[in-house]
């Protein structure tokens, strides 16, 4: 079963996961599921986060209605969100930066 969720990038800082709903909301669009990705030490949100719907026409009306629409001075960048690669190496493993 694919999962319908998507990525939605370049958000301002400060926005947060009820300023999303209600825009999305606003739309006319119900959302199963919201969260912005923060960092783990600071809680300071990335700039990005996902939203999960039920079906697949959600998800497409959330990319259509979403993807370049300005918040906060931003332009969101809204796509289908892609799996997680889990057999990814790391960026750097913090034994070879002292080798």
């Amino acid at each position: 079963m694919e999962e319908k969720k998507v990525y939605i990038g370049n958000l301002e800082y400060g926005v947060t996961e009820d300023d999303l709903q209600k825009v999305i909301e606003g739309k006319g669009i119900q959302i199963k599921d919201l969260k912005i990705i923060k960092d783990k030490f600071s809680g300071r949100s990335k700039g990005f986060g996902f939203a999960e719907f039920e079906t697949d026409e959600q998800v497409q009306q959330a990319i259509d209605a979403l993807d370049g629409q300005d918040l906060n001075g931003r332009k969101l960048k809204v796509s289908k969100a892609r799996k997680r690669d889990t057999n990814s190496r790391p960026r750097y493993n913090s034994g070879d930066r002292f080798r």
